[in-house]
């Protein structure tokens, strides 16, 4: 049986055991605080749905995912707190499931896109994905603990000090994808590989699930938590009101003392 309805920025598609979660939001499925929490919540049902084995998540249009909505963070600041709620309740929805997560990206992942993909189980991408993590140009913090899980700390440090982005062969390379695939062959590679897991035990797939979560090194979320006061101080800084300004009006930051800011992380968004 196969179950289609859309809820907000993304739709669901369920069919022999395997729930696709579709991000459709132009032009960047970049979401606000509200298209945060209502993600988390899709998630968690997905999970607790007895009919579904396996979970994947992809995106239409542009690219993945985006991450939060800057333009309403710049004229709202105050839903930071909201935002940054929503976005562990989307990555814990993830990394807690009892259900094995399968995130498929192409073209731009960034901020919330990587935390997705740091908390899922398999990556799987085309030959078109970039990965980042432009808040250091944003005025923000956050996504260090996601993509520690995905790339040693070195490469993280160097990704998240530069705003600098690398491509979906450079993430095969250093493990972070299980496979990479023409843009065209994205969904069926993801799709393949959800059909495998998805004839397994459902009973097995759960307890390997919790067992692997158990033997990880560290607390994801406490990790996360940790990041996200630190996104909450960035943002109340004059640098960080600039940032943000700067992306939306399209122009270079200026901060005092320290020059222009980077216009390159600006575009990928």
């Amino acid at each position: 049986m196969q179950i289609n309805h859309k809820t907000g920025p993304f739709r669901i598609d369920t069919a022999d055991g395997i729930a696709e979660l579709v991000i459709d939001h132009p032009p960047v499925n970049a979401l606000d605080n509200a298209g945060w929490h209502a993600l988390a919540a899709a998630i968690d049902r997905l999970g607790a749905d007895p009919a579904v084995r396996v979970i994947v998540l992809r995106g239409e249009g542009r690219g993945f995912c985006a991450g939060v909505d800057i333009k309403e963070l710049s004229a709202h600041p105050e839903r930071i707190v909201g935002v940054n709620a929503g976005n562990y309740a989307t990555f814990r929805a993830v990394h807690r499931n009892p259900k094995p997560v399968i995130v498929a990206v192409h073209g731009f992942v960034l901020g919330g896109g990587i935390g997705i993909c740091g908390a899922a189980d398999i990556i799987v991408a085309s030959e078109c994905a970039r990965f980042g993590v432009p808040e250091i140009d944003r005025g923000a913090m956050g996504g260090g603990a996601h993509l520690q899980r995905m790339f040693g700390v070195q490469k993280v440090r160097a990704m998240y000090f530069t705003g600098e982005m690398i491509d979906a062969a450079e993430a095969y390379r250093l493990g972070a994808v299980e496979r990479v695939v023409p843009r065209a062959a994205l969904r069926d590679a993801a799709m393949a590989l959800a059909r495998q897991i998805a004839a397994k035990s459902p009973a097995m797939l759960q307890l390997a699930k919790e067992a692997l979560n158990g033997v990880e090194d560290g607390n994801l979320e406490d990790k996360y938590r940790w990041e996200q006061g630190f996104t909450l101080q960035a943002y109340m800084s004059a640098d960080s009101g600039e940032a943000r300004a700067a992306f939306v009006e399209g122009r270079e930051a200026s901060f005092a003392g320290s020059g222009t800011g980077n216009e390159g992380a600006r575009d990928a968004a």
